[in-house]
C-alpha cells in the first residue's frame, strides 16, 4: 500500500498519456492556486488507475506525490469503513468512522519528509492519538510492538509499543484541515510525525498488538525499521519535530 516510494513496476502507459501528464505537471507550476487544486485532484484520480507509478513522479499542487504498492485500492466511506484493534489486548474493538470522529481529536503541524527526498513543510494532521486506542483496548504485559495492516490488501507497517505510545503518533482523519481523501490514504491513515513518511501507512484498517516487531512492507525490502527522520536510511534530513 503506502505511500511514498517511486520504484514500482506495472503496465506501460501510452505516449499520449505520458505527454498529457507532463503537460499538466508543468501547468501546475505556473497556475493560480485554484488550478493547482484541480491538478491535485486530477493526479489523485489518475494515480488510482495507474499501477505504473508514473503519476507519482510529479508533485501535485500541495507538494505531495501519490504512491501505492497495489495496482488498485478499494474505497471506503462512513458506511463501509472499519478499523479493528486486536492481538495482545483484553478488549478487541472495531471502530467505525463515526466512532473515531467522536473521540477527542489532536491537531499537530509538522513537516512531512519522504525517504525519497521530497518534503512538505508545515502540514496539519488531525486525529486520535494511537495511545488512546491502545489504552481503550487494554494492552497485555507481553506486548512489545504494533503491526498495522491496510485495506489495499498489501501494505503493512510496524512500530514498537514505546514508539506507538508517543504523543505525536496519530490515527489521522484529517490532513491540511480537510477530511482525508482517498489518494492521501483516507478515510483513515496512520501518521508518525518524527519518522519518514513510509511509516505513516495509508488506508489503515488494522492495529494488531504483537509480542515482537514484524518488519513492514518496505522494511522487508531494505528500509530501516526505525525510520527517524535524519537518523536512518542513510539520510541526514532535518528532523520534522
Amino acid at each position: 500500500m503506502d505511500t511514498d516510494h517511486p520504484e514500482q513496476r506495472g503496465t506501460p502507459v501510452g505516449r499520449r498519456v505520458f505527454l498529457g501528464t507532463l503537460a499538466l505537471g508543468a501547468l501546475g507550476v505556473v497556475a493560480a492556486p485554484p488550478l493547482q487544486r484541480g491538478l491535485e485532484g486530477f493526479l489523485g484520480s489518475a494515480a488510482d488507475q495507474d499501477p505504473t507509478g508514473l503519476t507519482g513522479l510529479l508533485p501535485n499542487g500541495g507538494g505531495f506525490r501519490y504512491y501505492s504498492v497495489a495496482s488498485s485500492v478499494p474505497r471506503r466511506n462512513a458506511d463501509t469503513y472499519r478499523l479493528k484493534v486486536d492481538g495482545l489486548v483484553d478488549r478487541p474493538t472495531t471502530y467505525t468512522l463515526a466512532d473515531l470522529r467522536a473521540l477527542p481529536q489532536t491537531r499537530m503541524v509538522r513537516d512531512v519528509q519522504c525517504v525519497t527526498g521530497w518534503r512538505v513543510p508545515d502540514t496539519p494532521f488531525e486525529g486520535v492519538r494511537l495511545s488512546r486506542l491502545l489504552d481503550a483496548a487494554g494492552v497485555r504485559p507481553t506486548a512489545r510492538a504494533i503491526r498495522f495492516t491496510c485495506f489495499d490488501g498489501t501494505y503493512t507497517e510496524s512500530l514498537t509499543l514505546a514508539q506507538a505510545r508517543r504523543a505525536d503518533v496519530l490515527v489521522a482523519l484529517r490532513m491540511q484541515d480537510e477530511d482525508l481523501g482517498h489518494s492521501h490514504g483516507g478515510p483513515v491513515r496512520l501518521y508518525v510525525a518524527p519518522m519518514y513518511f513510509y511509516k505513516s501507512a495509508k488506508w489503515l484498517s488494522g492495529i494488531t498488538v504483537t509480542d515482537e516487531v514484524r518488519p513492514g512492507y518496505w522494511e522487508e525490502r531494505g528500509y530501516d525499521v526505525d525510520a527517524w527522520v535524519g537518523r536512518s536510511n542513510g539520510r541526514d534530513d532535518e528532523p520534522t519535530s
